[in-house]
């Protein structure tokens, strides 16, 4: 059945089926955290696929509300509560320095979704339903400290603003992050109506509970691993529990290309994990259950739950999500959409309205150009990445960004977005021009410089430099190669080209870049195939560090900087096609022999 008469039926379905799940979502849980590696739009990211697919109405979307000081100090000692005006304490918890101008910012979003579980958990009791929230599982949040991103305690505040309203019954918490819930344990560990359920890689502390199961699984833990010992203990803590209420912790920093995580577990093996956890929960003991998101990190953790949380709306099957790549681009679409053409080139209707800086320079008759690509103006730049969101993203990281147009080079413009007004920090800088020349009969927007980099970000032991990095990213490098495809398509041109300078910057939209040489073409499945599972960011090191080989010559192979081609009009897309299906020139055989190795990996 195709898939827009399958989204149709499950609105139809929606429209006459009692209601059975509810999602709570606030556009402030959009928010940049300063030092985390989370894609800021996780949550954005899974409402509009959720909705996309007919999964989400009116009807059962909710708006969160901040947790009150009053329900925080339910969970939380005075004390540790007025030291979160402090930026000492909060760079602690985080891990990273939070500056005092990021307190606010920061202490709103985990208060934002407090609220947001506190008011999933009184859906899920009232209906005796699933509710999902969209965000929160802050589960290593202590009465008197917080740790591990995590300030709040969500959970915590969730059940005992529960029981201020009167409920009493028992409560399990299934924690399936991939890292110890110990704050939630911490607080009703003399508890014994709050029974703690949590499988990890290994145990934050050796304090007992009264009711509590901890199920250590050391590192490197792959699918079948999992999901014998969830399989093994879950059902027994169940029966023994005996819950009025369940609050599941589906995290997916457990998907074995988590940047934080060190598990093998595949997007098979985590829907499985989910799966097994709501059939239990809901279909065979027909209990309330909360589902919040916890853990997952970088721009591809928000499809491990949006697959799930497709799953658990629909009731019988899970939707595949669309790449990271194209919700991006779907999203700045929906936005330009709405915008008027003439914000955008200040022109009037579909025509360029030429003013009178446009005509003449001293030099007589010379035209200046004033519109980037010839096109947008500066204002209309400004207004697609402040509806986007993308300028302030950079706010939440700290800066006041401001835009900067460079187009008296006749070979190309340049646009750059500095980190203040007084242009003290460089954020952003692409450089542009029109291209005839990579490929015969296509004109192309041509990336000749891409730069992006937060300079008030430090590399760690978790985050080391990339090749050729001066300064960690921004990881807005998907919404950046969106726009430019917008650009392409308002502008009429057929695509985009530039020339990876590493491995890593040829990552973004891979699986849509054709090369325009056959022997790359070969050379990228050869380390396709030697990379297969491994991070993009690792392969990258791998090969500046010379540990990738010529298994013909024995000699390290370097990256080899070649044009590749990202098609966007038809006319592209023929021409990527054929060059898809041209015969290639044998690849090379590589090898990995990764430094303090001495066999390599063929």
């Amino acid at each position: 059945m195709p898939r827009f008469l399958r989204r149709a039926r499950r609105r139809l379905r929606g429209l006459i089926a009692p209601l059975h799940a509810a999602v709570v979502y606030h556009e402030g849980y959009d928010v940049a955290v300063p030092g985390v590696p989370d894609d800021p739009l996780r949550a954005g990211r899974i409402l509009a696929f959720l909705a996309a697919e007919g999964l989400l109405d009116r009807r059962t979307l909710f708006l969160a509300r901040p947790a009150s000081l009053k329900s925080l100090a339910r969970v939380h000692r005075a004390g540790y509560l007025d030291r979160l005006r402090d930026p000492r304490e909060l760079s602690h918890i985080m891990g990273s320095e939070v500056r005092a101008d990021q307190v606010d910012r920061l202490l709103d979003l985990q208060r934002l979704e407090t609220g947001g579980t506190k008011l999933a958990t009184h859906l899920a009791l009232g209906r005796r339903s699933l509710t999902i929230n969209l965000g929160g599982g802050f589960h290593h949040a202590r009465a008197d400290q917080g740790a591990g991103f995590c300030i709040f305690n969500d959970v915590a505040a969730a059940i005992l603003e529960a029981r201020s309203r009167g409920f009493r019954g028992r409560v399990l918490v299934v924690d399936l992050d991939l890292h110890d819930g110990d704050g939630t344990r911490s607080i009703f560990r003399h508890d014994p109506d709050v029974h703690t359920f949590s499988i990890h890689a290994r145990d934050w502390d050796d304090a007992e509970a009264v009711a509590d199961t901890r199920v250590p699984l050391g590192e490197k833990v792959g699918d079948a691993t999992y999901l014998d010992a969830l399989s093994r203990t879950l059902p027994p803590v169940l029966e023994q529990a005996s819950p009025q209420l369940v609050i599941y912790l589906a995290g997916v920093d457990v998907a074995q290309d988590d940047p934080l995580g060190d598990w093998r577990l595949t997007a098979a093996g985590v829907l499985e994990r989910d799966r097994r956890v709501w059939k239990l929960v809901r279909q065979e003991h027909r209990l309330p259950l909360v589902i919040l998101l916890a853990g997952g990190y970088g721009p591809y953790s928000w499809r491990y739950s949006g697959r799930f949380l497709s799953l658990a709306l629909d009731g019988r099957r899970a939707v595949e999500p669309p790449s990271t790549e194209v919700m991006t681009l779907e999203r700045y679409r929906l936005i330009t959409t709405v915008i008027d053409p003439r914000e955008l080139s200040g022109g009037s209707g579909d025509d360029f309205a030429l003013q009178e800086e446009d005509l003449y320079l001293p030099g007589w008759g010379m035209m200046r150009e004033t519109r980037f690509l010839g096109y947008y103006t500066k204002h209309g730049i400004e207004l697609v990445l402040e509806r986007g969101g993308f300028l302030d993203r950079l706010r939440d990281l700290g800066f006041e960004p401001a835009l900067e147009l460079q187009l008296d080079d006749p070979g190309g413009h340049a646009l750059r977005i500095w980190g203040d007004p007084r242009q003290r920090e460089l954020l952003v800088e692409v450089r542009l021009s029109r291209d005839r020349r990579t490929v015969e009969g296509l004109e192309l927007l041509s990336i000749e410089w891409l730069l992006m980099q937060n300079p008030r970000a430090a590399f760690s032991d978790r985050q080391p430099p990339l090749p050729g990095q001066r300064h960690p990213g921004l990881g807005m490098a998907h919404d950046v190669i969106a726009l430019l495809i917008l650009a392409c398509e308002r502008l009429h041109l057929d695509g985009l080209a530039w020339v990876p300078s590493h491995y890593h910057t040829a990552a973004p939209w891979r699986d849509r870049l054709v090369p325009v040489r056959p022997e790359t073409a070969a050379l990228w499945h050869a380390l396709d195939r030697l990379f297969d599972g491994v991070s993009v960011a690792a392969a990258s090191r791998a090969l500046a560090a010379g540990e990738v080989v010529d298994e013909a010559t024995g000699a390290p192979l370097r990256w080899q900087p070649a044009p590749v081609v990202l098609p966007v009009s038809a006319a592209a897309e023929a021409w990527a096609a054929k060059a898809r299906a041209r015969p290639l020139p044998p690849p090379p055989r590589l090898a990995w022999r990764p430094a303090g190795k001495r066999e390599g990996v063929s």
